[in-house]
C-alpha cells in the first residue's frame, strides 16, 4: 500500500513543518541564556527554514554569510557592533562556515552586549586567518538534521487503524528516497524528480560544497570515496583497502572520510573496547545520516525486496534515526559495534554516561536466533522491521518522551 492511497495529511508548507529543535530554540529565546546558539547539519536540511520562521514571527531580519556583502557588518569595531546590538537584540545568520572571521565579532557581541545570537552552519568552523575566534565557553551546538522518523510522525495525521501500513511503508520511502526536506515532501510525485533532486543535492551540496569549504583538489576521488563506502554499509571500512582500490594516498583518503563526518554526510561506528583480549578490531564502520543520497551514490533504486542489500540499508537505517535522535535531543550516549576473534558480533552498544549498556540486534525479519555475545553486564534488545517504530522509540530514553506514535494528530 502506497502512501497516497492511505490518505494520510502531510504539511506540505516546509514552514509549517515542526521540527525537533524548535523546542530548543523557543526555551532559548525566553530564557536569560546569552550563548551564541549554533545550528550545525547538512546544507538542504531545513536550517535556512528554521531561521525564516523565526525570522517571519519576529520581523528581524537573517544575515546570510552566502553574500560577501553581509560579512561587513560584522566587523569586530565597537560602533558597527554598537549598531548592530540596538538594532537586532536577536542576530539570526545563515551559514556562518562562510565568513569564520566573524566569530571575533560574535565573540565581542557575546561579551558586552545583551543580544541573542542563533546561526546556522553545514560544516565545522574553520580556522582562516588572525581574526578568527574559538569562542571557548561562548556557544551551544544544537542540530538540524534530515528528518527524523519522530519528526515526520509529529507532522502528520494518521487514523490508528492505517498505522501498521503507514509505518511500513515509510520504512521503505525513506530506505530508498532517504529525508532530505524537499525529498520527503515530493514522495508523491514521480520518481525520476526524487533522483534528480537527490543528484542534485550529492552534485552541488555534497560534493561541491565540501570540495570548496576545504579546497579539496580532487572531487572524482571524493565521490569514489563515498560510493567505496555505500557499496560496503555495515561492514568494518579498511583505509588501506579503500586508497588501494582508487590508487591514492591513505592520509588522503583518512582525511576525505573526516570531512564527510564533520559534514553530516557519514556516521562513524567505533569498534567497542575492553579489557578483554576477544575484542580485535581496530576498523570502524560508516553509515550515512541519509540512505537517498546512499542510493545515488551506487545508482540504485529497486524494489527492497530485490536487493541483496536489504538487511544492510535497515541496519543504516536504524543507525542514523538513533543518531538523530541522539543529536537533536542532545542526549548523552556513545555509539559502537563488538566483534570478537571467533567472528561473533553485536551490531550496535548504546553506552551512556554511567558506563550502563545496551545491547542491540538489528534483523530485517524477527524470531532470527541471535546470540548474545557482549561480555559486559548489559540490556539486550532487537530492532525488526515489523515493529522497529515501537523499539527505535524505547532505545535512548529521553526526561521528556516522544509523543505517542499511535496518537492521532491534528494537522497544522
Amino acid at each position: 500500500m502506497y502512501i497516497d492511497e492511505i490518505q494520510i495529511s502531510i504539511n506540505i508548507n516546509m514552514m509549517l513543518l515542526n521540527r525537533a529543535i524548535e523546542t530548543a530554540i523557543n526555551t532559548y529565546l525566553q530564557s536569560a541564556d546569552y550563548k551564541i546558539f549554533f545550528i550545525w547539519g547538512p546544507r538542504r536540511s531545513g536550517k535556512t527554514t528554521l531561521l525564516k520562521k523565526i525570522s517571519t514571527s519576529r520581523n528581524i531580519p537573517i544575515f546570510n554569510f552566502d553574500l560577501v556583502s553581509e560579512h561587513e557588518k560584522f566587523i569586530p569595531q565597537k560602533e558597527i557592533l554598537t549598531k548592530l546590538a540596538h538594532e537586532c537584540p536577536i542576530i539570526l545568520i545563515d551559514e556562518i562556515q562562510n565568513y569564520p572571521q566573524a566569530t571575533l565579532a560574535l565573540k565581542i557581541l557575546h561579551d558586552e552586549f545583551a543580544v541573542k545570537i542563533i546561526a546556522t552552519g553545514s560544516s565545522e568552523l574553520r580556522q582562516k586567518g588572525a581574526d578568527f575566534d574559538t569562542l571557548t565557553g561562548r556557544f551551544t551546538e544544537n542540530y538540524c538534521l534530515p528528518f527524523s522518523i519522530f519528526e515526520i510522525a509529529d507532522n502528520i495525521s494518521i487514523p490508528s487503524y492505517q498505522q501498521t501500513a503507514f509505518h511500513q511503508q515509510l520504512l521503505t520511502q525513506l530506505q530508498t528516497f532517504g529525508a532530505y526536506p524537499e525529498v520527503y515532501l515530493n514522495y508523491q510525485k514521480p520518481e525520476s524528480v526524487n533522483i534528480n533532486l537527490l543528484q542534485n543535492i550529492l552534485d552541488t551540496y555534497v560534493l561541491k560544497d565540501i570540495i570548496n569549504i576545504y579546497d579539496l583538489k580532487n572531487t572524482q576521488l571524493a565521490k569514489d570515496i563515498l560510493t567505496k563506502i555505500a557499496l560496503q554499509i555495515g561492514s568494518e571500512v579498511s583505509l588501506r583497502e579503500i586508497a588501494n582500490s582508487l590508487q591514492a594516498n591513505v592520509t588522503t583518503v583518512a582525511n576525505y572520510i573526516e570531512i564527510f563526518i564533520k559534514n553530516y554526510i557519514l556516521i562513524p561506528l567505533p569498534s567497542f573496547k575492553t579489557n578483554l583480549r576477544r575484542a580485535v578490531s581496530e576498523n570502524r564502520k560508516l553509515y550515512f545520516y541519509d540512505l537517498g543520497i546512499r542510493n545515488i551514490l551506487i545508482k540504485d533504486f529497486r524494489d527492497l525486496n530485490l536487493r541483496p542489500d536489504k538487511g544492510s540499508l535497515f541496519e543504516n537505517f536504524i543507525v542514523s534515526e538513533l543518531e538523530k535522535k541522539r543529536k537533536n535531543l542532545n542526549l548523552k550516549y556513545d555509539f559502537y559495534f563488538y566483534r570478537e576473534y571467533s567472528g561473533q558480533e553485536v551490531d550496535l552498544v548504546l553506552a551512556d554516561y554511567h558506563k550502563r549498556y545496551t545491547s542491540v540486534e538489528i534483523k530485517t525479519t524477527p524470531h532470527q536466533k541471535i546470540k548474545d555475545v557482549f561480555p559486559l553486564p548489559h540490556t539486550f534488545k532487537t530492532i525488526d522491521s515489523n515493529t522497529y517504530i515501537d523499539q527505535l522509540n524505547d532505545l535512548l530514553p529521553t526526561a521528556t518522551p516522544h509523543i505517542p506514535l499511535d496518537k492521532t494528530k491534528k494537522s497544522a
